[in-house]
């Protein structure tokens, strides 16, 4: 879920080094940065308070200095505040050439301050020290070298130290302020980057259920028609009747089977649209799976102290659901011709108790290609729903699957 549209927006109101950071400004000349509209407001407010303040100095030393002194102290003056455009190129070299002159010509005093808050914007703070310094000193010194006959040459003095120590404070809390914007974005991509690997996540989980859950459906769907297939195999002399219901079975069972298979394919290739027609089973349904084992040839006994099946959560339903159905296709698979049972106990608070316990079988049992991962799927679907699935041999030979689930109040 990246986002372009915001910082293109808003790049022209960006400085030229953060703008340049976030892949927003145009490409310019190589190692030259394009200036945005604000660097231009910027250059543009400080070189006219430059030309300010060089203009009060200029007409101070018109009026206490001879004509040629106040001459070049205007074209010094000039190209001074003129190099205030060079402040983002060459910071250092700009500030401390214009301190030393500022000593000789305080026309450029403006123009000081204004290169002394580019070094303190940009710089760490060892250069702004000792730049700050030499502008301190120079500020003072030029009070006794062009001295200025309405101000006290302390308070001149003072003065101006002040405000090198004022601009300097200004462009340091402007530095730590793009500082922690610069931090602030940084914090920002990372979290959307968290974000989508979040989402990646959880879709890859949604897609690992549908392989789950596709697992489960087609298992029941394909072992019904191995057993079917099987047992039409081995009893070939059985009666037309049988025959016919046998076949009945394998059709409908791959019919569903295909209907499923196609739903789980859907879902896959557009998990953003809605899901197919058919509902998904829950404790109500299971009436239904047991009248549908017992059309295939396998006698169940049901037993379930759940009066009101659409009480209980859909998920913890479907749940159930797939337990049994999978139980009871085992029991058909390894103990055909044996009388299964299926209880399910349980009421709010107390939590759901689904147990398929089935005998050893009776005579040979035939051979039914299966994977031996349907248990450990309903362990861990169990898990997953918050219960606990046990399993294993029971007693009398036979076996014994048995699940708990919650079922809150």
């Amino acid at each position: 879920m990246t986002r372009t549209a915001r910082p293109e927006r808003l790049s022209w109101l960006l400085p030229s080094h953060l703008a340049e950071a976030a892949g927003t400004e145009p490409a310019g000349r190589p190692g030259r940065p394009r200036r945005t509209v604000r660097d231009w407001v910027v250059d543009t407010t400080l070189f006219l308070l430059a030309a300010f303040v060089g203009l009060l100095a200029a007409e101070t030393s018109a009026r206490y200095s001879s004509e040629a002194v106040a001459l070049t102290d205007q074209i010094v003056g000039g190209l001074a505040v003129c190099s205030v455009w060079l402040r983002r190129r060459r910071p250092v070299a700009l500030a401390v050439t214009l301190s030393v002159v500022s000593v000789f010509a305080p026309t450029a005093a403006g123009a000081v301050l204004a290169s002394l808050f580019s070094v303190a914007v940009r710089r760490p703070f060892r250069e702004i020290a000792w730049i700050g310094a030499l502008a301190m000193a120079a500020s003072v010194v030029q009070v006794f070298v062009r001295p200025d006959p309405t101000l006290n040459a302390g308070l001149n003095a003072a003065l101006g130290v002040a405000l090198v120590l004022l601009v300097t404070a200004w462009g340091m809390l402007v530095r730590s302020r793009r500082r922690l914007v610069e931090a602030l974005r940084d914090r920002a991509e990372r979290a959307e980057a968290e974000a989508e690997l979040r989402a990646e996540q959880a879709q890859r989980l949604a897609r690992e259920a549908i392989a789950r859950e596709m697992h489960d459906v087609l298992a029941h769907r394909l072992t019904l028609l191995s057993v079917h297939a099987g047992a039409l195999e081995f009893r070939p002399d059985a009666p037309p009747e049988q025959i016919a219901r046998a076949a009945g079975v394998i059709r409908d069972s791959a019919h569903e089977a295909l209907q499923d298979l196609r739903e789980i394919i859907g879902v896959l290739r557009a998990p953003g649209e809605e899901a197919a027609d058919r509902p998904q089973p829950t404790l109500a349904t299971l009436d239904t799976l047991v009248a549908e084992v017992r059309e295939a040839g396998m006698d169940v006994v049901f037993d379930t102290t759940v009066t009101d099946p659409g009480s209980v959560p859909a998920s913890t339903g479907r749940t159930v659901y797939r337990i049994a159905q999978e139980a009871l296709t085992n029991a058909r698979k390894h103990a055909p011709g044996t009388e299964a049972t299926l209880t399910l106990r349980g009421r709010p608070g107390e939590g759901l108790t689904v147990e398929v316990r089935n005998p050893p079988p009776t005579g040979p049992v035939p051979a039914v290609p299966g994977s031996g991962q349907g248990l450990i799927g309903l362990t861990e679907r169990a898990t997953l729903a918050g219960g606990r699935l046990e399993h294993g041999p029971a007693p009398d030979g036979g076996f014994a699957l048995r699940a708990w689930l919650p079922w809150p109040a």
